[in-house]
Parts: C-alpha cells; sequence; structure tokens
C-alpha cells in the first residue's frame, strides 16, 4: 500500500542531492539511508568472518596479482 507523506523543500534538495542517478525514486533514497543503519545478517557476519580469517592467514590475491593473473 503506498502513502504519500509530506516534507520541506529543504529536506526534498538535500534528498535530491543523494540521487546516484536522475530517475532514482526518494522511496530508493530513503531505503539506501535506511539500509546504513541496519543489523547485518547472520549469514553476513558469517561471511565477513571467514573472510577475515583468510585475510590473517595470507589466502588472498593482490591487486597486481590479479590483474596479472587476468593479464591486464
Amino acid at each position: 500500500m503506498a502513502t504519500t507523506i509530506q516534507i520541506s523543500q529543504r529536506l526534498q534538495q538535500a534528498l535530491n542531492k543523494k540521487k546516484l542517478f536522475d530517475r532514482e525514486t526518494y522511496e530508493e533514497i530513503i531505503w539506501d539511508l535506511l539500509e546504513d543503519t541496519m543489523e547485518l545478517s547472520d549469514e553476513t557476519k558469517k561471511n565477513i568472518e571467514c573472510a577475515r580469517a583468510e585475510f590473517r592467514t595470507g589466502k588472498y590475491y593482490s591487486h597486481e596479482e590479479v590483474k596479472r593473473r587476468l593479464g591486464v
């Protein structure tokens, strides 16, 4: 169900500055702002910890190594 809200001209201008592309809706902008304050899922937390463990044990490739392997 859609609803209408009233916002000030100042807030509208601030939201317009947050747009990543011209056709982005205010709803998309608000969701992006809310996402920054949301709790990470358990799966995401687990993936982050796995990535940190791999980094600590040296299981990663540098940017230069990736470019060399891809021939870039």
